[in-house]
C-alpha cells in the first residue's frame, strides 16, 4: 500500500530524512517522479541557509516539519526542500533529482527538452520540471498541490560529500540511490 508521508515523517534529522526520501515519489499536481539524490541541511551546518538564523528569505526552513522551503539559486532556478526537525530548528533535504514517471509531457514542454535523464537532475530541473515556484514555499507536503508517498520496495542509497558548496564540504550528506541514471552527477 502506498503510505503519503506526513509532518511527523520529516520530524527527524535531516540527514536521516534525506536517506529515508530516496525512493519516495513526489508529484506536485500530479507531475514527478521518484526521489533519487537528495542533500540534508542543519542549523549547526555552516553550509545551510540556515546557519545564521533566521531571515525573511529562510524562515520556512525553521518549521514547522513537513513544509516546503523554497529559493532561488543564482537568481534563476527555483530549488525545493522538505523542513525537517522541530519548529525553529532550521533543517531542511534539498531534492536534487528525481526519476519522472508522472506527466512526462509537461515536464517535456516546461523544460524544453526531450531527453528523459536531463528532465530532473538536478536541483534547478526539478524545480522547473516540476513548476516550483516562490508561491510553494510555506507550503505543507502532505496536501495539494503536494504528494509524496513512501517508496514501496526497499532501495540501495549510498552516500557522499554534498554538491555545489564551499563550506563543510567533507560532510556525507548527499545520498543518492545506488546505480540511478538519472542523478544529476554521479556518486
Amino acid at each position: 500500500m502506498n503510505r503519503r508521508l506526513t509532518a511527523q515523517d520529516f520530524a527527524g534529522d535531516s540527514h536521516e530524512v534525506a536517506r529515508a526520501l530516496i525512493g519516495a515519489v513526489l508529484l506536485v499536481n500530479g507531475v514527478g517522479g521518484r526521489i533519487v539524490e537528495t542533500e540534508a541541511y542543519d542549523r549547526e551546518d555552516p553550509a545551510s541557509h540556515s546557519f545564521s538564523g533566521p531571515t525573511a528569505r529562510n524562515a520556512s526552513m525553521f518549521g514547522p516539519p513537513g513544509r516546503a522551503y523554497v529559493y532561488r539559486s543564482y537568481g534563476i532556478h527555483w530549488c525545493l526542500n522538505f523542513v525537517c526537525r522541530e519548529a525553529g530548528h532550521g533543517a531542511g533535504v534539498l531534492i536534487r533529482a528525481i526519476e519522472p514517471t508522472h506527466g512526462l509531457a509537461v515536464m517535456h514542454e516546461r523544460r524544453g527538452i526531450e531527453d528523459l535523464r536531463l528532465l530532473c537532475s538536478g536541483p534547478g530541473r526539478v524545480g522547473e520540471a516540476l513548476g516550483i515556484t516562490h508561491a510553494l514555499n510555506g507550503c505543507r507536503l502532505d496536501r495539494k498541490p503536494f504528494q509524496v508517498i513512501a517508496s514501496s520496495r526497499p532501495v540501495h542509497v549510498v552516500s557522499g560529500p554534498r554538491i555545489g558548496i564551499s563550506k563543510a564540504m567533507d560532510v556525507p550528506w548527499r545520498f543518492g540511490e545506488a546505480g540511478s541514471r538519472f542523478l544529476s552527477r554521479p556518486m
